[in-house]
């Protein structure tokens, strides 16, 4: 896995120098970046440095066309133009790997930055996956409250065991089932295959409906979804549409099953390495693009389901036989289940 990630990161570098200096920076769709969200932030223009910058590497397993990429080029784009002694550059799409390969990554410093699921990290810090579990938050304010306040200090204080930070929790979307054939009951998703990320959480999650867990990166999911190696995944609705999902599965069933954190790790040596301006370049940069993020995929979420039907999808709420199954599975595994439940 080192091996072929460096293979990635010598190839990415190498075209990147053959760009002769050329600015490297992936744009926003806009073609600009705002106080996203409303956010009121700014960042200090950089004092004057015509020394070399340090160029810092920003990966995800996203393609470019989705909200979370976009988040990142905002932010990059924010960095860097403000920024007095760091340049960085987005390697979305899988360039440098997938999940597994950027969260051991940034542990090592071999990429300095990645946006990613934090149950990516549950080997090492086994707390990290219990805020993606079932049914633990209330709604999206409890979680960007507590992911972006006590409970991210909290989690901050184990990552600093694996040289890294967390930066900023974000809106991923609200994860639903998508298959290849109605589903109204638990009985219905019994032996099916189902797509999930690389974490052992969710497989838990899947096997407590009966189903068989099929853990596999995002950028395979389209072809195993039409080959029929898998029949079903749960995934956010704004994901669907972005990867055109719809064009190999025809059913969404509105499980609602996990408001889902993504968090932006960096590497805790290179973060102690930056001045203290462009300390507070990055951190600036990226509240405004999480808070540009969530709203987006909130105001998406508002119609999405509806219009997706376009596309010859079908909708479909199940009862709560799902959910009854779900939490006494997945509960007893959350060791600060009680105490995330009280930050609401």
């Amino acid at each position: 896995m080192k091996k072929v990630l460096a293979a990635a990161l010598a190839l990415c570098m190498s075209l990147s120098l053959c760009a002769c200096g050329g600015n490297t920076t992936q744009q926003p769709s806009n073609g600009g970046t705002s106080n996203a969200g409303g956010s009121a932030n700014t960042s200090t223009p950089a004092p004057a440095n015509n020394g070399p910058k340090k160029e810092l590497k920003w990966a995800s397993v996203h393609p470019e066309t989705q909200t979370i990429t976009q988040m990142m080029f905002r932010a990059i784009e924010e960095i860097n133009e403000n920024a007095e002694g760091i340049h960085v550059t987005a390697y979305p799409n899988g360039t440098l790997g997938g999940s597994s390969d950027v969260v051991e990554a940034v542990q090592e410093g071999m990429v300095e930055i990645i946006t990613e699921g934090p149950a990516q990290f549950g080997a090492w810090i086994p707390k990290a996956a219990q805020v993606e579990a079932p049914f633990l938050w209330k709604d999206v304010d409890h979680m960007v409250k507590a992911l972006n306040g006590d409970y991210r200090d909290n989690l901050n204080q184990l990552f600093d065991s694996i040289n890294v930070r967390i930066l900023g929790s974000l809106y991923y979307g609200t994860r639903q089932l998508t298959t290849n054939k109605p589903v109204q009951t638990l009985d219905d998703l019994k032996g099916m295959k189902i797509r999930v990320p690389q974490t052992d959480l969710y497989v838990k999650m899947v096997e407590s409906w009966g189903a068989a867990a099929t853990p596999m990166n995002i950028n395979e999911l389209y072809m195993a979804l039409q080959s029929g190696t898998v029949d079903a995944q749960d995934i956010p609705l704004t994901t669907f549409e972005t990867n055109k999902f719809y064009e190999v599965g025809n059913y969404i069933i509105i499980t609602n099953h996990i408001i889902c954190p993504n968090m932006i790790f960096m590497n805790e040596g290179v973060w102690e390495s930056l001045s203290e301006h462009d300390q507070q370049v990055v951190q600036t940069a990226i509240d405004n693009a999480i808070a540009w993020q969530n709203q987006e995929i909130i105001n998406a979420e508002k119609t999405l389901a509806e219009d997706l039907k376009q596309y010859g999808v079908e909708i479909y709420t199940p009862d709560e036989t799902i959910r009854e199954a779900t939490i006494p599975s997945i509960k007893p595994l959350i060791e600060d289940w009680d105490l995330i439940q009280s930050m609401a």
